[in-house]
């Protein structure tokens, strides 16, 4: 424990990973240290979102999501093109099923283009067939600078660029962080293995984030809680029937984009995901069971708010979780020739929301500064699509309360 580090960085996700590369590129003679507790980089959200560049449509004109999410998805197509990671800027359909579904569909055009998101354009059931043949719509909107990408390559390029920029950095995978000690001069990170000494520390801990920084001693009202997303994907012979990517029109009473259709970058095509409370903030499988997370999310009272104010959705999301014919019957709003033997079980990802004590979810970037330290307290989509643009952000928030340059 000799050394001291300059910026510790917790969290290998996208966003943590991506600080770290910011930080670096800026300042090259940083020693950075970044912890991760799993095996590996981009292990949760990052690595099991549906890897879509989102365009930044759906968010509240102003807000930090509309602008990362353009600023970030900019910057981030233009390094997947310097370093060949792969991708498409293939586009994307939003459609409309119904005409109740109309004042959503022109909410979020609108959002569109306050966001200066460029390209987008209404378009008719005619364009619709002519982008997606097997869709069935009255209306839509077509998102052009839309896409897909593979995320966990870019997080593990960004962590190569962080070693070849300053070889003295470190990044640590497999150690989980127990305690943050704060000293007159540095922080102490303790982990399950060492203790590390830092000037600084950026917490980037996701589905981990109030509990991390509880940690180091921040009053966080809100609390995590995490809703699994189950996918299916197209069997080979219906993937024809997706070409791109196809959205429903999102309904603006629940905080999650509906069932969408997803050509990744390797061919596959997916569907989902549904969104259901789960009882292990890091559980994937439909029964994973953690008991300090369940009771950690049913004793808060915000939880119960939430699940009040959803009650239908959230059975209606139940219910589909568990019955594949329910999950195609939501599928086929959209392309109705698909049928039981079209669709296969796929893999699942984990969503953190940050809710606060009256149920509501905290919709926007939440980042912090405490002391020596700076904490993401909530990064939801479109974080990976905005990471660079988060990492930027952060950035710049340690220029102004950290001594970088001693």
């Amino acid at each position: 424990m000799d050394q001291i580090f300059d910026i510790s960085i917790v969290g290998g996700g996208i966003v943590g990973v991506a600080t770290a590369y910011k930080l670096q590129t800026a300042y090259p003679h940083l020693k950075i240290i970044l912890i991760e507790k799993e095996p590996h980089l981009a292990d949760h959200q990052t690595g099991n979102n549906s890897g879509v560049i989102h365009s930044g449509i759906y968010y509240k004109p102003g807000s930090l999501k509309a602008k990362n999410c353009v600023n970030g998805r900019r910057e981030l197509v233009a390094f997947a093109k310097k370093y060949d990671i792969p991708h498409d800027v293939c586009g994307k359909v939003v459609v409309a099923t119904d005409k109740s579904e109309f004042p959503f569909m022109e909410k979020i055009f609108n959002n569109g283009i306050q966001n200066g998101v460029e390209g987008i354009e209404k378009i008719d059931a005619k364009r619709i067939k002519e982008l997606e043949p097997s869709a069935e719509g009255i209306a839509g909107i077509w998102v052009p600078c839309t896409g897909i990408i593979d995320y966990r390559a870019v997080t593990e390029k960004m962590a190569t660029l962080v070693k070849e920029i300053q070889p003295n950095s470190e990044i640590h995978l497999g150690e989980e962080v127990k305690a943050f000690e704060n000293e007159a001069q540095h922080v102490t990170i303790v982990t399950n293995k060492n203790k590390y000494q830092s000037k600084y520390v950026i917490v980037c801990g996701g589905l981990q984030a109030d509990r991390l920084a509880k940690k180091a001693g921040v009053n966080v009202k809100e609390k995590v809680v995490g809703f699994r997303g189950d996918y299916y994907e197209l069997t080979d012979g219906a993937k024809h029937k997706v070409k791109n990517l196809i959205y429903p029109v999102p309904n603006p009473d629940f905080p999650f984009l509906g069932v969408h259709f997803t050509r990744m970058t390797n061919g596959d095509i997916e569907c989902g995901p549904n969104a259901v409370f789960t009882f292990k903030r890091e559980g994937y499988g439909k029964t994973d069971f953690s008991l300090k997370d369940t009771l950690d999310a049913l004793s808060y009272g915000g939880t119960w708010k939430l699940f009040f104010k959803n009650m239908k959705f959230g059975i209606d999301e139940y219910r589909r979780a568990f019955s594949k014919r329910l999950f195609l019957k939501t599928l086929q709003r959209i392309i109705p020739s698909l049928t039981m033997d079209d669709l296969r079980p796929g893999r699942s990802g984990v969503r953190a929301l940050l809710l606060s004590t009256d149920g509501d979810t905290r919709d926007d970037f939440k980042i912090e500064y405490k002391d020596k330290s700076i904490h993401v307290l909530n990064a939801p989509s479109p974080a990976a699509t905005a990471c660079l643009a988060i990492g930027e952000q952060i950035k710049e928030m340690a220029q102004k309360h950290f001594d970088l340059d001693a």
